[in-house]
């Protein structure tokens, strides 16, 4: 190998490492001081060889550069080895490619915030009449009225979510990409992207909480309207602020790596918190269960961390696993009981109902939930094969 030349990359200073990557890909990795040096050295043009020696020159260390460029092709960094191409598999393409960062640069500004924060503060200084029970959402008799609004203002509210998020990011020039997920039992919208991690803290921080934001945003402007209203555009408006703020308590579920989970990890200063929670939770299942004999070799995974991750990795393990087991328990003593009863009843129903609309109400039933539950067991086994794949960060 005598030279190679590498992508166009990105990085920042993050403590006494480097975070470095391609936006377009959304991958990254932390390297040491050395390893930028390095880094920037086979940018420059220098061989391998000739990076090693002046590594050694500057450290005193003999560094084997080969395997680090090894590293970089695994990861993508590299575009071409003694003036051939490495073959890639391209990223795939962006969602709303045509929208643009100066498009949205805007969104990056400090007003934005202070703005949110003071219609905010006029919507709770002006108590809109927007009662926060279920009352405010069964807003009419009519029970399809009721179904239809939810539907399409639920939907449409997770779309300027994930909206939200994809633009802060593309602001800082990372590209972004939006499809349906799971967590645990719930069926999810989630934006990749990665990327953001080769942007400022604020811009990072911005991007995890703005559909944060964009919740509270049409909440504040729903009950602001409602409260210059009345008769059914009130109801209407009072519902459409209490759905916008229904799925904020969610967020508070770091166990699912929810938008405040990457806040979270982001002031822990952790890697994955995530995964790195996952495997230390795993190694002390297998010492509780007496498992550790089988395996001799077997060491804590959170000792290798570095004294402020091994701290939060261990704390976040006990969220992760009480968090999980309450939503699991949940789902099976309550959620999954009553979707079964609610389809069982349809099933009959859709087949020997009293009249024609007690049939059609029982097929749009067995319709509506087996396809949200189809669509959640499709979803989850793409899930699961993308995860074999090199793994992104998801919000």
């Amino acid at each position: 190998m005598r030279r190679v030349r590498l992508h166009a990359l990105d990085s920042r200073p993050d403590g006494d490492e480097w975070i470095v990557g391609r936006r377009a890909t959304g991958r990254f990795v932390a390297l040491p001081e050395v390893g930028k040096q390095a880094l920037d050295l086979l940018d420059e043009g220098l061989t391998p060889d000739e990076v090693g020696e002046r590594l050694r020159v500057r450290t005193g260390d003999d560094i084997d550069v080969p395997d680090f460029v090894t590293a970089l092709l695994d990861l993508g960094f590299v575009a071409e080895v003694d003036g051939r191409a490495v073959e890639q598999e391209p990223p795939p393409a962006p969602t709303l490619a045509w929208i643009r960062p100066r498009h949205v640069r805007w969104l990056l500004s400090p007003a934005v915030p202070v703005a949110v924060v003071l219609l905010l503060a006029l919507t709770v200084l002006t108590r809109p009449p927007v009662p926060l029970d279920h009352r405010t959402l069964l807003w009419s008799s009519h029970g399809s009225a009721v179904l239809a609004l939810g539907a399409g203002v639920g939907w449409s509210l997770l779309l300027l979510h994930e909206c939200a998020h994809l633009l802060t990011a593309r602001a800082t020039g990372v590209a972004g990409r939006m499809r349906l997920g799971t967590r645990l039992q719930f069926l999810v919208m989630q934006t990749d992207i990665s990327g953001i991690e080769l942007a400022p803290r604020r811009h990072r921080l911005t991007a995890y909480l703005a559909g944060i934001a964009t919740n509270l945003t049409a909440a504040s402007l729903a009950a602001l309207a409602a409260g210059a209203t009345s008769g059914t555009p009130r109801k209407v408006l009072a519902a459409v602020a209490l759905l916008a703020l229904l799925p904020l308590p969610f967020q508070l579920m770091v166990f699912m790596r929810t938008d405040l989970y990457f806040v979270l990890q982001d002031l822990t200063r952790c890697r994955d918190l995530f995964g790195d929670g996952v495997a230390y939770t795993r190694y002390r299942a297998r010492r509780l269960l007496g498992r550790r004999g089988r395996r001799t070799d077997e060491r804590d995974p959170s000792l290798a961390l570095p004294a402020h991750e091994r701290r939060a990795v261990r704390a976040y393990s006990v969220v992760l696993v009480l968090g999980t087991t309450l939503c699991l328990a949940f789902f099976a003593a309550v959620t999954l009981p009553a979707d079964l009863t609610l389809f069982a009843r349809a099933v009959v129903k859709s087949a020997s109902g009293q009249s024609a609309w007690d049939r059609l109400d029982g097929i749009a039933v067995v319709v509506a939930l087996g396809g949200l539950h189809g669509l959640w067991l499709r979803t989850w086994w793409r899930g699961s094969r993308l995860s074999r794949r090199p793994s992104r960060r998801w919000r």
